[in-house]
């Protein structure tokens, strides 16, 4: 997989995307992943990538031109192209595993008080957003959703059932089990029986069990939400 990332910020992304698993996939050749900054596609002295907004308002808004160069730039027949948005769609896991089996991602990464709106309604294939909130820039927003959507390539994890078996997987409705590791008594508190058991059946029942316990007390809205999260 090719991934593309343009912004005015592309260093906030490098960090993050550069170290442990990432830098690890990428060192494989998983995945290739470039930089680009917004302001090398102006062409003025100035490199000017925002003006103030039509209609009046507080903020700048980013220009229509460095982000329509920046795509002719990298868009291939393969490439989809996906901007950072709270006013996007809601990241699921199922768009992050749909976005895994793509050749080439390009990501417009915002900043200021919005991007032109040509830009969206000319290049992006997909608007998407991260949370119910608002980030200073698109380029931390756009760093979590490679994330995710790089650990879903074949090899990244190691084992390849560690994304089959977490929290979202599946039909996305249960979070995970709890976790426990050595020792198996700490600081009074002792590991669950039923995980020293050896007993594969009784194991797999009580992670269903804990995992829908989980889900109920932490994100009970996920539980109605099954066509929401399903691959369309």
């Amino acid at each position: 997989m090719r991934i593309d990332i343009v912004s005015i910020f592309p260093e906030i992304a490098r960090g993050p995307l550069g170290a442990s698993i990432m830098g690890r996939a990428v060192g494989a050749g998983r995945v290739r992943i470039d930089f680009h900054d917004l302001r090398d596609y102006t062409t003025d002295k100035h490199r000017q990538v925002d003006d103030i907004p039509y209609g009046g308002g507080p903020g700048m808004v980013m220009k229509p031109e460095p982000f329509f160069a920046a795509v002719a730039d990298l868009r291939t027949e393969q490439s989809r192209v996906v901007f950072l948005t709270p006013q996007g769609t809601p990241f699921r896991q199922a768009k992050a595993a749909e976005l895994s089996r793509c050749e080439h991602l390009i990501f417009l990464c915002g900043h200021y008080e919005g991007v032109d709106h040509r830009v969206i309604d000319s290049l992006v294939d997909d608007e998407i957003s991260i949370g119910d909130y608002v980030l200073t820039n698109g380029t931390l927003a756009a760093a979590v959703v490679v994330d995710a959507v790089v650990r879903l390539l074949p090899g990244v994890l190691g084992d390849d059932r560690s994304s089959e078996e977490e929290s979202f997987s599946g039909d996305g409705t249960r979070l995970e089990s709890p976790h426990y590791t050595r020792p198996a008594t700490f600081a009074g508190l002792s590991v669950p029986e039923v995980l020293l058991s050896g007993h594969h059946g009784a194991i797999a029942k009580w992670r269903e069990e804990k995992g829908l316990e989980r889900t109920l007390a932490n994100r009970p809205d996920l539980l109605g939400r099954k066509g929401d999260c399903q691959e369309p």
